[in-house]
Parts: structure tokens; sequence; C-alpha cells
């Protein structure tokens, strides 16, 4: 039995260690717990407490601000009350010199009687601007008044309307019984000398030379006498076919209309691009002159469609001197809108 009990007392012996070691254990848990939540309490504090800190720093700014406002406020309402003192100061002063002054009869009757016509005259100029009449429209009636004495008709509105009914009808009657007049169409034709160079756009020097001396004085002269902007340059061709695949037309044809580049290494593929390049050449020419600054010129192609008179072709084929040409035609701008490109 002894023997049996021994390691019993054992056993009962290490089970009580092993329970105070593991107690101790959880007790140590239990502390740092408790230290980990203080430090979150602290931290949470002292966030807080910056916070606040920066609140209260912010309203003492705020506070302070304020007080520099009211202070301002209170130097300025001063200072306006001192203004109004003193502008009240000079208005009793001057009350004071007018009761002082003593005017006679004769001249207060004048003063009151230029005084009610300024009063009147500021009402009906009151009135004029009410109705939309200002300084600037006076000038106007007057400078169209001086207008309707030097030409010699009525300044009485009704007797003006019947008047310029009288000329409208005249106008009318004058322009029925006169036929139209149309700006002419320059035709410069191969047959009449102007050349290209064969199978290209360049001028020839002679074609060059008259462009820029009695064809662009002639338009001049007619942009000037029927009063139009517009001056269209249309290429014509006749009906050759043209042996080239390959055109470089559409990626040259507006850097040689600007200038950058030479008309000369324009190759066009077909009719319709060689009477385009040789109008541009044209274009281009006439541009130079300074004499049609003010005009728009615009490049056009009627390719071989087109004979001599405005007809159209039946097919024509063959070379034919009369058809290779270029046609000038002058007119006045659309009044649509243009679109800048």
């Amino acid at each position: 039995m002894a023997v049996t009990a021994e390691p019993s007392n054992h056993l009962e012996h290490k089970g009580y260690n092993r329970g105070l070691i593991l107690g101790l254990t959880m007790a140590e848990s239990m502390l740092l717990l408790v230290f980990c939540l203080l430090l979150v309490a602290a931290a949470i504090i002292n966030n807080e407490r910056t916070k606040a800190l920066s609140d209260q720093k912010s309203l003492q700014q705020q506070v302070v601000a304020a007080q520099q406002e009211l202070a301002a406020a209170k130097l300025e309402r001063d200072d306006l009350r001192q203004k109004l003192q003193t502008a009240e100061d000079k208005l009793k002063q001057a009350h004071e010199q007018l009761q002082a002054l003593t005017l006679a009869s004769v001249d207060r009757e004048k003063f009151e009687k230029e005084w009610r016509d300024l009063q009147l005259a500021k009402q009906d100029l009151q009135k004029l601007k009410d109705s939309g009449i200002t300084a600037e429209t006076v000038e106007e009636f007057q400078k169209t008044l001086v207008v309707l004495k030097e030409n010699q008709l009525p300044e009485d509105a009704a007797a003006l309307s019947a008047r310029l009914k009288e000329l409208r009808a005249a106008e009318t009657s004058l322009a029925a019984s006169k036929p139209h007049e149309w700006p002419p169409i320059i035709n410069l034709s191969e047959a009449d000398g102007n050349y290209f160079r064969s199978g290209s756009a360049e001028l020839e020097a002679a074609f060059d030379a008259k462009l820029r001396g009695a064809v662009s004085d002639q338009i001049a002269d007619a942009l000037q006498r029927y009063q139009v902007d517009v001056i269209e340059v249309v290429g014509h061709t006749d009906e050759q076919p043209i042996s080239r695949r390959g055109s470089n037309l559409d990626q040259m044809v507006m850097d040689v209309l600007d200038g950058k580049k030479s008309i000369a290494g324009v190759v066009p593929a077909d009719n319709a691009g060689l009477g385009l390049a040789r109008a541009v050449s044209v274009a281009n020419a006439l541009k130079s002159e300074g004499k049609l600054k003010g005009a728009t010129i615009l490049p056009l192609s009627a390719a071989q469609l087109i004979l001599p008179g405005d007809v159209i072709t039946t097919g024509q084929a063959g070379a034919e001197e009369t058809r290779r040409r270029i046609e000038i035609r002058i007119r006045r701008r659309n009044q649509e809108q243009h679109v800048a490109r």
C-alpha cells in the first residue's frame, strides 16, 4: 500500500504546481490587457486634448480678428461722424451766408425766373432720357438736319416721308426702263496666246506678265465700276485624256494656294484636276497684285464640260486651243455668313 500511495501524492503535487503556473500566466495576461487598454485610452485622451487645443487656438484667432474688425469699424464710424459734422457745419455756414445776402426785387425776380426755367429744362431733359434719347442721338439728329438742308429736303417728318417715296418711285421707274448691266467675263484662251506649259499648270512668261498687267487693271476697273468683291477664276480644258495614274493635287493644292509650294510640283491625274491647278496658278498671280487686294479670288475647275459660250459639251474629243482657257468672272459676295477654313 505504501508503494501505491507515493506516486499518487507526487501526481497531486505536480497538478498543483501546474495550476499555480497557469494562474500566474492568466494574471499576467490580464495585466497586459489592462495596460494596453490604458495606452489606448491615453492616446485617445491626448488626441482629444490636441484637437481641443487646436479648436481653442482657432477660436482665439477668430476672436482677435473680430476684435480688429470691430476696432476698424469704430475708427471708420468716428471718421464718418467727423465728416458728417464738418459737412453740417459747412451747410450751416452756407445757409447763414445765403440768408445774409440781400437781393433787390428786380434781381430776385430774375433769379427766380431763371431758376424756374432751369427746373423745367431739367424735367424736359429727364423725359428725353426716359424715352431713350441721349446727347449723341441729338447730335446725330442735328447732322441729319444739316444733310436735309443741303439736299433741299423738307425737315418735317411727314413731308420727308412723302418725298422719299417719290424718289424711290422714280428710282424704280428708272431701273425698269434701263436693262441691267452685268460685269463682263474675261476669256483668256490659248487661241489668243495665253499659254501654260504643256501638260502643266505653270504660266508661260508672256501670259504671267499679261495677268499682272492689263488683265489685273481690267479686273480692278470692273470691281470699282460694278461694286463687286469676288473674282472667280475658272479653269477649262479640252477633252484630250490625261494618261497619268497618280496625282498629288489633293496633298499640294492648299500649300500652293497659300504660296508655300510651287505650282510646278503639282501633278493632276485628269482634266478636272488640270483645270483646277491652272485656275490656282492664275489666282496666285492675281493675288500678288495690290490693286486687287480687297477682293476674294476663288479658283474653280470646269474640266472639259463647258464649251465657249456656256454650252455643255456633247463629247467632242481632240485638241482644241479655244477650249483650253481661263475665264474670269466677277460678282458680289453672297450675304450668307462665310465659314473660315
